[in-house]
């Protein structure tokens, strides 16, 4: 598959996905009713997203939150959107070098905030000397530090991978639960939960913070290629090191270590948030399709083609 002129390609999908991101940054505005730089501030402070009941987190402030049919509108472009920026990162790092420094094992060492927390849990007293106080108080300080850090938020460069194994649960509607509490006639009976409301407030401060870091990914496209070849980098230098293991250890008659790592960052089939399988030029447009999914089919076809070029016969 011949793409022609690569960047002249990527710069007009940039331009294009940065359309896609005002639009977006717009019906966040209209839901938030301020400019979204003033909401950047609250998100980054917001606690993380959670069940009240089972974490011992606030529920979000009402400036947080979005309707949820704005939510769901904009999460439902902000996919692709993603998805097809990523592919952008990869397809323009191909052909960049890293050079990376000797690797140098390193042995973890071991918490000792941990070590007095696992003590407590036990009912245990912990004596500390002098220096292992002085540790336990700058690993303390340190993690206060990051819990007041407003929070940041990189372009992910990686695809969520599909967990085969995952149980998912299995959702009743209410008309269809049994509401039997006793076989009195006289007991009275169980009102049906109210159905889900189009404007109920959603937690949309993980969502602000995803729409600044695709936008600041558009921005400096080459500095985020930069980011993923260091990635590529050093992870092949992980699974050769791995492959090496294994070899030395089968050498010996041992079994190898196993160790879970990506071999891609894209993940096989569709696209996440696309609806295009395959980028066909030619093939006829249906009325489901908008922009961004071609966008996405296309950088999806440019970044398989950045990682894995199609040899030349030489013969």
């Amino acid at each position: 598959m011949d793409f022609g002129d690569a960047s002249t390609t990527i710069e007009r999908y940039r331009e294009s996905l940065k359309h896609i991101l005002l639009m977006l940054v717009g019906m966040a505005e209209m839901g938030f009713g301020r400019p979204l730089s003033l909401v950047l501030g609250d998100a980054a402070v917001a606690p993380r997203p959670g069940r009240t009941g089972k974490t011992g987190r606030k529920k979000p402030s009402p400036a947080l939150c979005l309707p949820r049919h704005l939510y769901r509108a904009i999460l439902l472009l902000l996919r692709p959107a993603e998805s097809a920026a990523r592919r952008l990162i990869i397809a323009t790092a191909q052909g960049i070098v890293v050079t990376l420094p000797p690797f140098r094992p390193r042995k973890p060492k071991p918490k000792i905030a941990d070590t007095v927390a696992a003590m407590h849990r036990l009912g245990l007293a912990v004596a500390l000397s002098q220096e292992d106080f002085a540790r336990f108080e700058a690993e303390r300080k340190a993690a206060e530090r990051r819990t007041a850090r407003p929070r940041g938020q990189n372009l992910s460069l990686l695809d969520a991978l599909k967990y085969p194994f995952r149980i998912r649960r299995k959702y009743v509607p209410a008309h269809a639960v049994p509401r039997i509490r006793s076989l009195d006639d006289d007991a009275p009976r169980i009102l049906l939960p109210p159905p889900p409301s189009q404007n109920d407030p959603m937690n949309a401060a993980k969502l602000t913070l995803r729409l600044e870091a695709l936008g600041r990914a558009l921005d400096d496209l080459p500095a985020q290629a930069q980011r993923f070849a260091r990635w590529k980098a050093r992870n092949d230098a992980a699974l050769a090191r791995d492959r090496a293991a294994r070899d030395a250890a089968a050498a010996q008659g041992k079994p190898g270590p196993v160790r879970f790592r990506r071999f891609s960052p894209l993940r096989r089939g569709r696209p996440p948030g696309g609806r295009l399988p395959r980028f066909d030029p030619d093939a006829p447009k249906r009325k489901n399709i908008r922009e961004v999914d071609e966008i996405l089919a296309h950088a999806n076809a440019m970044a398989y083609y950045a990682l894995e070029p199609p040899r030349r016969d030489t013969s």
